[in-house]
């Protein structure tokens, strides 16, 4: 089964619906690309991509685990290059409202470094990953 049907709206605008549920994404261009920047850009996309990946392993690994994620947050800010123009970094920041142990936060970062789409990306984009611990 395909995943996802996306359609040309027209003025630098798509419409990405996910087959199977029917949510649908709408994207535009950015305003440094000739864009209106009223949806996410399809890096952005790319980039925010990243942090759900790494939030949901987390996630997974934390309810295998027996380690409460519960109110975990994340940002990205993807950097842009040119010739070509491209992703060239994304500074993820995550952030936990507890301290854990030495040991849970070695499998929270490992496991976010090793999400599936952070080992999709071209080795070339740099991902800087900040991990912030509470209380």
């Amino acid at each position: 089964m395909k995943t996802a049907h996306v359609k040309y709206l027209g003025e630098l605008r798509t419409a990405a619906t996910h087959i199977r549920s029917g949510n649908e994404i709408i994207t535009d261009a950015p305003l440094d690309n000739s864009g209106k920047g009223a949806a996410f850009s399809p890096t952005d996309l790319v980039s925010s991509a990243l942090v759900s990946c790494m939030m949901t392993v987390i996630s997974i690994m934390a309810d295998t685990h027996g380690i409460n994620v519960s109110g975990m947050e994340g940002e990205a800010l993807k950097n842009m290059g040119t010739n070509p123009r491209r992703i060239t970094s994304i500074e993820v920041s995550l952030r936990f409202p507890r301290a854990f142990s030495e040991h849970d936060r070695v499998l929270i970062e490992r496991t976010a470094r090793a999400c599936p789409v952070a080992l999709s990306l071209h080795p070339d984009l740099v991902q800087e990953l900040t991990f912030e611990y509470g209380n």
